[in-house]
C-alpha cells in the first residue's frame, strides 16, 4: 500500500475501532492492512497502535501519528478540490453533520447550495453533538450545524456562523382532526407537559440534555416511556401512539401536514437554543463557498422556523422567484398569528432577500 492508502486505513481505524470494519471501509482485505500499519511503525520507529485480540486503541505517539494523517488526508482533498474546479466551478464533495432536530434546516441549505453550484456534492449526516464535534476535530466534516452554546470548548479554531434560535413546543394528538394541518394550540407550562406520557431523545443528545434542564427548572424531572435516536420515530410515535413529545419549532415544519396533531409553545421557562454552522478555520476550496452560502440561508433558517405552520408550497419552491413575494406574505402572516414560532433574531427582509443572495455566491 503507498503512504496515502495507509494514512487512510489509519484514519478509518481512529472511525471505526474494529480492524475488519476499517479494512472493509477502505475496500482492502488482509494481509493490506496490518503490512500498511507495520509499515508505519517501521517507518516512524514507534509502535502505533495498542494490540490485543481485537483493537485496543492508539498510543500516545499513535495519535501524534494520527493527527499528523488527518491533516494529510485533508490537505490531500483541499488540493483535488482545487485542481477540480477549474474555470471557475467547484467541483467535489462536502461533509456535513447536522444535529437531529437541525436536518430540516440542514437539507434546504443543502439543496440551495447544490442548486447554485452543480459540481458540490454534499453529503449530509446526522448525529450527535459529540459525534459532529469530534468530526470536526479529526476533520472528517467540514462543517457541522449544531449547538452554539457548545463552541466556546472549541476556542477559535472553528469558524461560528449563526442561523436561527429554537424554541419548544409540546406535540400532542388533537381533540378533533383539523381540515388543512397542524395547529398551534395555547401555550402549556413545562410543569404540565411532566405529567403527560413523553417520548424524548435519549441521553448522549445535546437536546435531551436542555429538555432534562428545562424541566429541572419547572421544579419537575421526567421519565420518558420512549427514547430515540430518530427525530423520525420522535414524532411518528405521536402520530400513532398515545404520547407526546417535545420538538424545537424547525421541526414542527416538518410535521405539519398531519392534521391530527398539535403542537403548544412551552412556558416557564421560556428555553430557547442558538444553532448556528461551525466550520473549520483552514477550510478547503469548496467548503469556503459553503461558509459563503450558510450564510446566506441565515435568513431560510429563520422563515422555516417562522412559517412552520403556515407555509403550504414545499420548500424548494422557495428558490424561484415567482415565489418570492408569496413566501414573504406567507412569513409575515405566520408572524403575526404565531409570534412565538419566530426567533427573535428573526428579520422581516431576511426570508425576501434568500434567493437574491444565493445566486449572489461567487466561486473563489
Amino acid at each position: 500500500m503507498n503512504l496515502l492508502a495507509s494514512l487512510r486505513y489509519l484514519a478509518a481505524l481512529a472511525e471505526h475501532q474494529h480492524f475488519g470494519r476499517a479494512a472493509g471501509a477502505c475496500h482492502i482485505t488482509q494481509p493490506a492492512p496490518s503490512n500498511a500499519l507495520r509499515a508505519l511503525e517501521e517507518e516512524f520507529g514507534t509502535a502505533i497502535v495498542k494490540r490485543d485480540r481485537s483493537f485496543g486503541g492508539f498510543t500516545a505517539e499513535g495519535e501524534r501519528v494520527l493527527a499528523s494523517a488527518q491533516r494529510m488526508l485533508h490537505e490531500r482533498e483541499l488540493l483535488q478540490q482545487d485542481l477540480n474546479s477549474v474555470g471557475g466551478k467547484p467541483k467535489g464533495s462536502l461533509s456535513i453533520g447536522a444535529v437531529p432536530t437541525a436536518m430540516p434546516i440542514t437539507a434546504r441549505f443543502s439543496a440551495m447550495l447544490q442548486a447554485r453550484h452543480p459540481g458540490i456534492a454534499p453529503v449530509v449526516r446526522s448525529m450527535s453533538s459529540s459525534e459532529l464535534e469530534n468530526g470536526l476535530k479529526n476533520l472528517s466534516l467540514d462543517m457541522g450545524l449544531g449547538y452554539t452554546e457548545r463552541m466556546a470548548r472549541h476556542g477559535p479554531r472553528l469558524g461560528l456562523v449563526p442561523q436561527y434560535t429554537q424554541h419548544y413546543f409540546l406535540v400532542r394528538r388533537a381533540g378533533q382532526v383539523h381540515s388543512e394541518q397542524l395547529q398551534i394550540g395555547p401555550k402549556i407550562s413545562w410543569r404540565d407537559a411532566s405529567e403527560l406520557r413523553v417520548c424524548l431523545l435519549t441521553r448522549e443528545m445535546h437536546n435531551r440534555t436542555i429538555v432534562d434542564a428545562a424541566f429541572e427548572a419547572a421544579g419537575k424531572s421526567v421519565e420518558p416511556v420512549i427514547e430515540t435516536n430518530s427525530v423520525l420515530t420522535l414524532a411518528l410515535s405521536v402520530v400513532v401512539g398515545d404520547v407526546c413529545s417535545v420538538l424545537p419549532g424547525a421541526l414542527i415544519g416538518a410535521v405539519r401536514g398531519y392534521r391530527e396533531l398539535e403542537a403548544l409553545s412551552l412556558t416557564g421557562p421560556d428555553v430557547r437554543t442558538a444553532i448556528g454552522f461551525m466550520i473549520q478555520g483552514g477550510r478547503p476550496h469548496i467548503a469556503h463557498i459553503a461558509h459563503t452560502g450558510c450564510r446566506n440561508v441565515a435568513g431560510a433558517g429563520r422563515r422555516l422556523v417562522a412559517a412552520c405552520g403556515r407555509a403550504q408550497r414545499p420548500a424548494g419552491s422557495l428558490i424561484g422567484g415567482a415565489c418570492l413575494k408569496q413566501a414573504a406574505n406567507r412569513e409575515q402572516l405566520a408572524r403575526n398569528r404565531h409570534p412565538d414560532l419566530c426567533s427573535r433574531q428573526w428579520q422581516p427582509k431576511a426570508g425576501r432577500k434568500i434567493c437574491s443572495q444565493i445566486n449572489s455566491i461567487k466561486p473563489i
